[in-house]
Parts: structure tokens; C-alpha cells; sequence
């Protein structure tokens, strides 16, 4: 059945949510940082109070109107632009907006931080990752989450809490589970996007809707049940892979870039050798 475009549904236990997530950065920077930081020491960067900031809008942005009332009461296609917002957008962002002495201080119980620890590394975060895609695309599970609002909330919280987890592997902002070195970056996020591939290829190639709580939903846009799991499909295997490949290129070319300032002498070496090839003294190795 086809229908026009949903009205405004606005969602206040959302707004809520982000508005707590946004002021409890708030407090942590001005409240919580001179208790733990040095006189004087920024409580964090003006690139990380934007990243944060972003992190915050683009949860807002997927999580109400019209984002999630599409994903949720019409077309799959927009269920997976908001789970892709949540995981590879708004994730990083915010973790990137986290200074380390915030990190530390959220992760103060030990088990806590024992625990997040040992699933940021490369081989736990990759199945960690493997597990939350079948579990999220399992047809059981989306079914479930269509027809019951706790399951929904236990979903977007799956999604948020193990993004942080497997970013952290590249994003770190903690020196105690440090970064994983710009090569083994790479392979981890080209994993990344080769895994994602496989359950977009059952969306993609489908000879019939998997997700049956979806047929039976108001259609929009001239699409039925299979065409927006093949559109689902193919935003799974395109947007999410363009933008893990797009941030391979950025590692590779900082670690280039890095390796290049490396090699690269310093202007006081320099000097020196030309002052020493001039008075005759140059030692060539």
C-alpha cells in the first residue's frame, strides 16, 4: 500500500537522550577536568569539541524524524542509513571528541577497563565486529525489533556501545589501549569492508524479502518489499565500503606523510653538513 510522506513525529525520549549526552560532555570539561588535570591544561582540543559536537548531532539525526520513522515504519533501505550513521559516523565522531583523561575517567572500574581493553585489539574488535553485523541483519532479530520497542532501544544500544569498541582499535584516544600501528590499520579496516559484503549480498541478489515484518509496512517511493532490500543492499556494500576505504587512504597517506618527516633531516643537520663538507670534515658513509 502506498502512502505519502510520514508528518512530523517528533521523539522526546530521543531529544532527551542526546540533550544528557551533549550536557554530561559539557560537565565532564568544565565540572569533572580541573579535578583530574593539571592547572592550566586544556580540558580538550577545539577539534574535539567539534568532533563531539558533530557525534551529538548526527545521533539526533538518526535517531528522530525523519530518519527513524522511515527506517522503522516504512523502508529497510533508511533502517540501514540510520544504523550506518550511528556506527561509522556518529561513533567516531564522538570518540574522537573524547580527550584521554575523559576516557580514563569513564572507564574508572577496573573490570570495566580490563574488559574494553582486551576486545579493542585487533582479532577480538574484527569478531566483535563479525558478530554484531549477522546478529543486527538476522531476519529474526530485525522482525523483533519492528514489533517490540525494548527490543528496538536494546538494538541501537548493541550498535552504539560495540562501534565504540571496535573504533577504538583506530581511534584510541588512550595511550593504556593504544592505537594499532597505521599498516595493521589498514588491513583491519580493508577487513571491515570486505565482511559487511557478504549478508549485503543475500539483501542484494534476494529473490524474495527476508524481512517479512517489512512487506507488510506503508510503502513510499514507488518501492516494494524486495527493491528497498536490494537499495539496503547495495547502501550496505557501497556507502559503507566507500567510506572505509576512504579512511584507509587517509591512514596510509598521514603514515606516508609521517614516515617522510621521519626520514626527512632537520634544518640544523643540515647546516652542519654543509658546514662540515665546507671545511673539508664531511665523512662520507
Amino acid at each position: 500500500m502506498a502512502t505519502g510522506f510520514p508528518a512530523w513525529d517528533p521523539h522526546p525520549d530521543v531529544w532527551l537522550l542526546v540533550a544528557l549526552l551533549g550536557a554530561g560532555y559539557a560537565v565532564a570539561l568544565t565540572r569533572v577536568a580541573p579535578t583530574v588535570l593539571p592547572a592550566g591544561v586544556p580540558a580538550a582540543t577545539r577539534f574535539q569539541v567539534t568532533c563531539f559536537g558533530f557525534g551529538v548531532f548526527t545521533t539526533w539525526l538518526a535517531a528522530d524524524w525523519p530518519v527513524h520513522t522511515l527506517g522503522e515504519g516504512y523502508l529497510y533501505s533508511v533502517h540501514m542509513v540510520q544504523h550506518l550513521l550511528f556506527t561509522m559516523v556518529a561513533v567516531p565522531l564522538l570518540v574522537l571528541g573524547t580527550p584521554a583523561w575523559l576516557a580514563r575517567w569513564l572507564l574508572t572500574p577496573r573490570r570495566l577497563f580490563v574488559v574494553v581493553r582486551h576486545l579493542s585489539r585487533f582479532l577480538p574488535a574484527l569478531v566483535l565486529f563479525n558478530v554484531v553485523v549477522v546478529v543486527t541483519h538476522w531476519p529474526a532479530f530485525v522482525n523483533l525489533t519492528l514489533r517490540s520497542g525494548v527490543a528496538h532501544f536494546l538494538a541501537h544500544s548493541m550498535l552504539f556501545l560495540s562501534a565504540i569498541v571496535i573504533w577504538m582499535p583506530v581511534l584510541s584516544p588512550l595511550p593504556e589501549i593504544p592505537r594499532l600501528r597505521p599498516p595493521v590499520q589498514m588491513g583491519y579496516l580493508a577487513l571491515q569492508a570486505v565482511v559487511p559484503t557478504v549478508p549485503a549480498s543475500f539483501l542484494t541478489f534476494g529473490s524474495r524479502p527476508l524481512y517479512r515484518g517489512y512487506e507488510n509496512l506503508p510503502k513510499l517511493f514507488g518501492l516494494d518489499a524486495l527493491t528497498d532490500q536490494l537499495v539496503a543492499g547495495l547502501i550496505m556494500k557501497i556507502a559503507a565500503g566507500l567510506l572505509l576505504w576512504a579512511l584507509i587512504a587517509v591512514v596510509f597517506f598521514r603514515w606516508a606523510a609521517a614516515e617522510e618527516r621521519q626520514n626527512r633531516p632537520q634544518p640544523g643537520l643540515r647546516a652542519m653538513e654543509a658546514e662540515m663538507e665546507r671545511l673539508g670534515l664531511r665523512v662520507e658513509g
